[in-house]
């Protein structure tokens, strides 16, 4: 996905320098502290809710006010941790986060969608080192498991995820921004 993104030139790179370190303290906090010790129906509510007000957002086209940009990199930083926190807590990529973060800032929505793939890395590395160390003592005894890392099923997502991530964003480039608006948020109320 950053491949066929970073072809296409709308990778925002000084964002994801300045996000990926708050998103890796982040994801380790709530991957390896915060995870296993959270009730899992108020972790669903907040998830849902804070989705399901993302979508709305993107479906009714609001618009941020023009003069609001990215903060600076502490800013940029500590969202990032807000955001590899909660992604962590809730066992996501973060896009659906960042992108509406990003587009709340003014950054355009085909350079958000890129950025977040960039993201998705630093993300997934410091959200499963979280699982796998907070989980070891839970996965002894189940087959397939490190930590909450179920590998049959991680494999199989990669898998799928590398053939189809491309295709993604080579449609991602072509759709209009009212039409990807949509789609995304329609993907947001699905989740």
């Amino acid at each position: 996905s950053v491949r066929a993104h970073q072809r296409k030139g709308t990778i925002q790179w000084k964002i994801v320098f300045a996000m990926a370190p708050g998103i890796i303290v982040g994801g380790l906090l709530s991957g390896g502290a915060v995870f296993a010790a959270l009730s899992t129906a108020w972790l669903s509510l907040f998830f849902a809710l804070f989705v399901g007000y993302s979508a709305w957002n993107m479906l009714r086209n609001k618009k941020p006010q023009a003069s609001r940009q990215m903060p600076g990199i502490v800013g940029t930083s500590a969202a990032g941790a807000g955001i590899g926190f909660l992604s962590g807590l809730v066992g996501a990529g973060g896009g659906f986060l960042s992108v509406p973060f990003m587009v709340w800032c003014n950054v355009a929505l085909h350079a958000a969608v890129s950025t977040s793939a960039a993201l998705g890395f630093p993300i997934a590395l410091a959200n499963s080192i979280g699982y796998v160390v907070s989980g070891l003592n839970e996965s002894v005894s189940r087959p397939g498991m490190l930590g909450y890392i179920y590998w049959p099923a991680l494999l199989a997502l990669v898998a799928t995820s590398v053939l189809t991530a491309p295709a993604g964003a080579r449609m991602a480039h072509r759709l209009p921004v009212a039409t990807l608006k949509r789609v995304f948020a329609c993907l947001l109320f699905a989740l």
